[in-house]
């Protein structure tokens, strides 16, 4: 048994010990078998949990989701400090020269107009930190993990600072049009319906972004009020 002292307030470092305490000699058996795979689940539910307290706009739950968000965080440092190759104060060293970087008009004497351009700075300085050279390789670095519509937005606002569309409403409804017939077409006659999909996602994407419309918030939205239109044609057959 390990006698961790009782406080009134625990802070930072006391969860940061408890961690080692559990990864290490005469800790936790569970704890001390997980690894960076089997704790990656763990993570995405928790962040996506953070993310709902956020979207409640709930204090108490978004402290707790906070707190089990930073514990993956402090899960994964404390496995590869085990391993010998960074720890938690690596990620910190990192991420504070991160900040520091790139934020040339807060730390150095760089000025910008507005949020626009400070937007602007901080992809041209990541693009020349990560050496990519082009747009395409930025592309190619978006995450793959992300959900796929925010990777397509991601992706497209990318080519856009290289060739820059027009956002003309014409235009896109045509295109829109074209990729929902084709879709129809592969559905009643067969063929690549995967494609003809995609392609329709790709540009409703598009059409997203022009417009300013988070593509993922749209269509959760839309799944709540799917969710609630059933449960209103459920209650109304059961009377």
């Amino acid at each position: 048994m390990i006698n961790f002292p009782g406080k009134e307030k625990y802070d930072a470092q006391d969860l940061r010990q408890i961690v080692e305490i559990l990864r290490g000699e005469g800790g936790c058996p569970w704890d001390r078998e997980q690894t960076h795979a089997t704790l990656r689940r763990n993570l995405l539910e928790e962040t996506d949990e953070l993310c709902e307290a956020i979207d409640r706009e709930d204090p108490a739950m978004m402290r707790e989701e906070l707190g089990d968000v930073w514990l993956q965080v402090l899960f994964h440092a404390s496995i590869e400090q085990q391993a010998g190759r960074f720890d938690l104060d690596d990620v910190a060293d990192s991420e504070c020269r991160k900040l520091i970087s790139r934020h040339p008009h807060v730390f150095g004497d760089v000025t910008v107009a507005d949020v626009g351009e400070e937007l602007d700075l901080w992809e041209d300085l990541k693009r020349s930190e990560k050496q990519q050279r082009t747009a395409s390789e930025a592309m190619d670095a978006v995450c793959r993990t992300l959900p796929g519509l925010w990777r397509a937005e991601k992706i497209q606002k990318k080519a856009d600072s290289a060739l820059p569309e027009k956002s003309e409403a014409p235009a896109l409804v045509r295109e829109l049009d074209a990729d929902a017939r084709r879709l129809g077409e592969t559905l009643l006659r067969g063929g690549d319906t995967a494609g003809a999909l995609g392609e329709l996602l790709f540009d409703l994407v598009k059409a997203a972004r022009l417009t300013g419309v988070d593509p993922e918030a749209a269509l959760h939205a839309k799944c709540e009020d799917y969710i609630r239109a059933f449960r209103a044609a459920e209650e109304s057959a059961a009377t």
